[in-house]
């Protein structure tokens, strides 16, 4: 009995050192954002008593009975003064499920509810769901709109043919939800798919990512748009690519919306993923873009280049070299929290306000699309500053 208690003893002080523990931020500032040290989630992070048996009579060596793997990919809400995280959470078994993490600042003492996410299922269930976005919208509801993975019953000899839809859920406590028929479109598979936060001449916009395949785009891919009449019953007839892949760009693969865009006075404020390819494999990065105000489907900036990429101990994990976001926060004082996940591993989070991020937007160069480009706009930053120094203006 006394090594029993001990040990849970032990395990449940560490556990809340992790959870407790404060954050710094990184030293290495880029102007951008700030990067934080310690990564805000990870396996550990999840509650001892989801993990393990606590009765000593049917676990006595005090074994864990259901392992987490990897918490990651999280949509993010600002919510009563707390900052919220439906966060991505996968099982030892390999199953993901949701799971809700609140932080009183944003950047450290995260700690989940009791219980993941009761998610519905509907009359064709779920093997797999990932990757929630969360959106509040003008009409009353969170919405939370995510990945839902099915067997490919069309290669039925093929164990590892998926496929993947848009799955709808929506809230108003984060507690109760309620689920909603999949997204129908006519372009394959789905993922990505993100919900604008205001209707558009009475509809719902919805930026999506239509796809051939189930891991790779084929000839389909880029972050599209479409209307939809209702959420209840959401269906998207037409897509209209607003933002496309391009050869030899950080989006060569894929690239698909991160979370809901942020509105600003410049436009809306959008946070992708692109992906391209490498000899050590597919490589997942984060950029930023904007779209006007009244037209949210129009491009208006778009910078060259990667906005966050994984560096350092984030480039290695279950799906290594990747950075993926589907979730920011901006609270009252225009801070923005960017959460990002690290090599489908562990969440992280990295600091900016509205002025820093539509200052990189509209000041950062777009891409040429050739190395002499890239040259000639690099040039011109090495001239001005050369001038100035030359001056002794700085």
């Amino acid at each position: 009995m006394s090594n029993f208690k001990d040990k849970l003893s032990k395990i449940l002080e560490t556990h809340q050192q992790l959870i407790s523990r404060s954050n710094e931020p990184q030293l290495n500032d880029n102007g951008v954002y700030t990067r934080w040290q310690n990564p805000i989630l990870t396996a550990a992070h999840t509650p001892i008593f989801w993990r393990y048996d606590l009765d000593q009579i049917t676990n006595p060596h005090l074994m864990e009975r259901q392992g987490i793997n990897a918490t990651f990919n999280a949509g993010a809400i600002y919510w009563k003064n707390k900052y919220i995280l439906a966060v991505r959470v996968e099982g030892d078994d390999r199953k993901s499920f949701f799971a809700i993490a609140e932080s009183p600042n944003g950047i450290d003492n995260f700690q989940f509810w009791d219980y993941p996410i009761l998610l519905p299922e509907t009359d064709r269930p779920d093997t797999n769901v990932y990757d929630m976005r969360l959106t509040q919208h003008e009409d009353g509801w969170i919405y939370g709109l995510f990945c839902t993975e099915r067997k490919d019953k069309t290669q039925p000899n093929n164990v590892s043919a998926a496929e993947a839809q848009c799955g709808i859920a929506r809230t108003k406590d984060l507690i109760n939800w309620e689920r909603l028929p999949d997204l129908i479109t006519y372009s394959g598979q789905q993922r990505n798919v993100v919900l604008h936060p205001e209707f558009i001449d009475g509809k719902y916009g919805l930026y999506t990512r239509p796809q051939d395949g189930f891991i790779s785009v084929g000839s389909g891919g880029g972050i599209g748009w479409g209307l939809t009449d209702s959420m209840e019953n959401a269906e998207v007839k037409e897509e209209l690519i607003i933002d496309n892949k391009i050869y030899h760009t950080i989006k060569e693969i894929k690239n698909g919306q991160g979370p809901p865009p942020i509105k600003t006075p410049l436009g809306w404020l959008h946070l992708a993923h692109g992906v391209r390819n490498t000899a050590a494999g597919l490589r997942y990065v984060l950029y930023l873009f904007m779209t006007e105000l009244k037209r949210p489907w129009v491009v208006s900036y778009l910078p060259a280049g990667h906005f966050i990429a994984p560096k350092g101990p984030e480039r290695v994990g279950d799906v290594s070299n990747v950075a993926f976001s589907n979730g920011w926060i901006i609270n009252e004082k225009k801070e923005v929290y960017i959460y990002y996940a690290s090599s489908d591993t562990r969440m992280h989070v990295a600091t900016s306000t509205i002025d820093q991020l539509l200052d990189y937007v509209v000041n950062t160069p777009p891409d040429g699309l050739r190395s002499a480009k890239s040259v000639e706009s690099r040039n011109q930053l090495i001239h001005k500053n050369l001038e100035l120094i030359q001056k002794k203006a700085i």
